[in-house]
């Protein structure tokens, strides 16, 4: 009869605990944080007179499936940091904010890390498409109105380094 009643408990338990893990279409959800991860440092730089812009710390991503989910289901960035995404070629790029908890600028870059594109202030969640008009290699995520912030020009170019892990 005791251990009866404590499986039927521990049952209980289970049962109360993976519910509060559940959306309303009785799904899981993920609820553990994903953390910055400090790849490499980043430098803006003014290109009528090299001067320093900003300086950022960066995490990469160019695998596919770290370029395909970027800053997807993070609550927030810090301001020094930001997400450099790396593609093998320059070619045209599109972007969207779909499970993008919090507002971005992005910066497109071409193979010369100069900027091409820009879009200041995307809507979180917004699956509607952000593409470079101009061909792109790198693609620079920060929070919004940094680029504002910055007064970001479209000559305007980039230069990073990776740190070793």
């Amino acid at each position: 009869m005791k251990k009866r009643y404590i499986k039927f408990a521990l049952l209980g338990l289970l049962a109360i605990g993976v519910s509060g893990c559940k959306n309303n279409k009785n799904q899981t959800v993920l609820t553990r944080e994903i953390s910055f991860k400090k790849e490499g440092n980043l430098k803006l730089v003014r290109s009528t007179n090299d001067s320093l812009i900003a300086t950022l710390d960066i995490e990469i991503a160019e695998g596919e499936y770290e370029t395909s989910t970027g800053l997807m289901y993070r609550s927030s960035m810090e301001d020094h940091q930001g997400m450099l995404f790396i593609f093998e070629r320059e070619s045209p790029l599109s972007f969207y904010m779909k499970n993008t908890q919090f507002p971005l600028d992005i910066i497109y870059l071409n193979e010369d890390l100069q900027i091409v594109e820009v879009y200041r202030d995307t809507k979180p969640f917004d699956p509607t498409p952000l593409p470079s008009r101009k061909p792109a290699k790198y693609v620079l995520e920060v929070n919004a109105g940094l680029v504002a912030q910055w007064k970001l020009l479209p000559i305007d170019r980039a230069e990073f380094t990776r740190i070793n892990p």
